[in-house]
């Protein structure tokens, strides 16, 4: 069987590895950026406005984009760069029986147990007393949440309900727990002074490295492809964007998706419409023009049929993983999708030559939604969802086709061309 050219899903594996959470996204992706030849700004003072590649980052989200002269409208590539997890809390120390134990909390729509019996390591970012940002990755088994034995559940595979609370606490050794301990450790593994932690964002995070599956590897497997196929995406897609006409090709990673985008830096804040408006300049009358020439495409995953509950899918709109990205429809506007914005992403997909399919929720399974709705309403701007095909969605082990990832990037190279 022939293969596609997979250089871009074996970029994606790398990427994500190099990035457990949002924060170590956004620095994976300015690292790439930047070896690109794109500087990093900052919010707080003037802008340039000398053509270039240029990005901002805010609290684990990102924007980046081309400048180049004049330009009639914005062509956005939207994502996210949150993914449903375990978050430690503030006072993580705790245990039970004997076991060292440290506290947390679900984060976004977590299947419970898929997350229980595997090794885990903790990422994210801790905030120094002088507001520094530091990020941290303890690459290495550190944390487990144990199931409960079927000798002692006889019931466990009639389905069981878990308390968030009382069963998914993840143990990490033996003893009594003391308080400070698991932030000594953190602080200790960053090279820091705990003293001089004043807060911290840390999160469980999988380690099984991403890998192609089946007999041709027509499939990979991963974590987090559940946003960060989209976030890689959308950074091939603008470090290859050369000609892009009167197009300024954007791309918008937030983070907060999976809970609901409210917060300073998620997609109902004003963060993107900020950046837009600071590049074109004063001119109210001009910016708005210019968002009306404009248009978004909300990148998610979406859910491929699923060979064991087919019943489960539109009996109609059945796509698969392998078969390339997906225009995503909703009557009810879950998913930002009509027909002018069916006729871009075609536009787009027809310019990349790639496969593409349909996908709607079934009439009696209400579905998700993404970014596309909030940051159309927000910006007042023509949106178009779209998104990979995978199966065992917010697991901590996804699976999509190896060829989709670099479908995608095509796409979002498609719509800045148009």
């Amino acid at each position: 069987m022939a293969r596609f050219d997979r250089s871009h899903t074996d970029d994606l594996a790398a990427f994500i590895k190099a990035a457990p959470t949002p924060y170590h996204a956004c620095a994976e992706a300015g690292k790439r950026l930047e070896a690109a030849g794109f500087t990093r700004l900052d919010e707080t003072k003037e802008w340039p406005a000398a053509d270039g590649g240029y990005y901002v980052v805010r609290d684990g989200s990102i924007i980046a984009w081309r400048q180049r002269g004049e330009f009639e409208a914005f062509r956005i590539f939207g994502a996210h760069t949150d993914t449903p997890t375990f978050k430690v809390k503030p006072k993580p120390d705790t245990g039970s029986a004997g076991w060292k134990q440290i506290a947390v909390e679900v984060y976004g729509g977590v299947p419970h147990q898929t997350w229980l019996d595997r090794d885990l390591s903790v990422a994210g970012r801790l905030v120094l007393r002088d507001g520094t940002e530091v990020l941290v990755h303890v690459d290495r088994p550190l944390l487990r949440i144990p199931r409960l034995a079927i000798h002692l559940d006889r019931a466990a595979n009639e389905g069981r309900a878990l308390d968030a609370q009382g069963h998914l606490t993840p143990v990490w050794g033996l003893g009594r727990p003391r308080e400070g301990e698991f932030l000594e450790f953190i602080a200790g593994e960053a090279g820091v002074d705990p003293d001089d932690v004043l807060g911290h964002d840390l999160f469980a995070a999988a380690l099984d490295a991403p890998a192609y599956l089946g007999k041709d590897e027509e499939l990979f497997a991963a974590w987090r492809l559940d946003n960060l196929t989209s976030t890689h995406a959308g950074v091939a897609a603008l470090i290859a964007a050369e000609d892009t006409g009167a197009n300024l090709p954007v791309l918008a990673s937030f983070n907060y998706e999976e809970t609901g985008s409210m917060t300073h830096s998620g997609a109902q804040s004003p963060f993107l419409e900020t950046v837009l408006r600071r590049l074109s300049g004063d001119d109210f009358g001009r910016y708005a023009a210019t968002i009306a020439r404009s248009a978004m495409m909300s990148s998610d995953t979406g859910n491929s049929i699923h060979p064991n509950y087919p019943e489960k899918h539109d009996p109609t709109h059945r796509p698969i993983a392998g078969g390339g990205p997906m225009i995503k429809v909703s009557a009810n506007q879950r998913y930002a999708s009509g027909a002018e914005e069916e006729a871009l992403f075609r536009r787009s997909a027809e310019h990349a030559g790639i496969p593409w399919q349909y996908y709607v929720n079934r009439n009696s399974i209400p579905g998700g939604t993404t970014i596309g709705p909030i940051s159309g309403t927000q910006l007042g701007i023509l949106t178009v969802d779209v998104g990979l095909p995978i199966l065992s969605m917010h697991s901590a082990r996804e699976l999509c086709g190896a060829d989709d990832p670099g479908h995608l990037a095509d796409l979002a190279l498609g719509l800045f061309a148009h």
